[in-house]
């Protein structure tokens, strides 16, 4: 029985360098395979973008969660949030397990920040209930934060089993010095943020040259956390602004 996930989240940046200097989404899809997560949450794909793809001679068919997915996860699905002229963008889960059910719910405050929670249940072979996968991407207003983070909470209290695993991971822009995620959604859930118990507080994920803000979170429900690490370094901080974290799952 498949007792242990390896679980990555990441705000790409839409497939292009620190300042959008490069394209990198070629780069990004070897570094993400290199993980080898059997489940990866990501923020700001790209689902279609029509001046990129004049732009850019080697800019892929595929819209950018399909690119990244490719043979490596054989699942994936997509949460359209912002759309635009040119294209549109959004969240996206890719999953080495078979994704029953998804949805996408608008948690957006205002015209000008379209937000999602994506939410997917995922079949782990011989678990006996699946497992609830919501990517998030919160506004950058605290205000605004705070109501999403009230609709995720009511969403998880309404459609989540208290007994059911639980992973809840992505960019949640919360730059308030005493985690307002931890306090107003992780603990009345009963879950936990894995940086903050392996290490005492949530990664310095942003900016990721020389990284600063704990932007980036995974709470969790149902599982044990082993490793909890943030990446790093030059050859990360070429890809996007943000820190890629990974985490190990054992299922209780």
């Amino acid at each position: 029985m498949n007792q242990t996930l390896r679980v990555a989240t990441y705000n790409i940046h839409k497939g292009f360098s620190f300042f959008k200097r490069r394209m990198v989404i070629h780069e990004l899809r070897e570094r993400l395979r290199a993980l080898d997560a059997d489940l990866v949450f990501l923020q700001e794909v790209l689902g279609n973008h029509e001046r990129h793809a004049e732009r850019h001679y080697n800019w892929p068919a595929a819209p950018q969660y399909e690119f990244l997915a490719d043979t490596m996860w054989q699942e994936y699905a997509y949460g359209r949030n912002a759309v635009y002229d040119a294209g549109h963008h959004g969240n996206a889960v890719l999953s080495r397990f078979p994704i029953t059910r998804w949805d996408n719910q608008d948690v957006s405050t205002h015209r000008f920040e379209r937000r999602g929670l994506l939410h997917c249940e995922i079949a782990i072979p011989r678990w006996s209930q699946p497992l609830h996968c919501i990517c998030v991407h919160l506004g950058l207003f605290a205000r605004g934060r705070s109501r999403q983070l009230e609709w995720l909470r009511q969403r998880i209290e309404k459609l989540v089993p208290a007994d059911a695993p639980l992973i809840v991971a992505g960019d949640f822009n919360d730059w308030h010095w005493r985690h307002k995620a931890t306090h107003e959604l992780a603990h009345p859930l009963n879950m936990r943020e894995v940086f903050e118990f392996v290490h005492g507080a949530p990664a310095r994920t942003f900016p990721a040259v020389l990284p600063v803000f704990r932007l980036d979170r995974i709470y969790v429900r149902g599982f044990r956390i082993g490793l909890a690490h943030a990446h790093h370094g030059n050859v990360w901080a070429r890809i996007s602004d943000h820190a890629v974290l990974t985490t190990v799952l054992e299922r209780i």
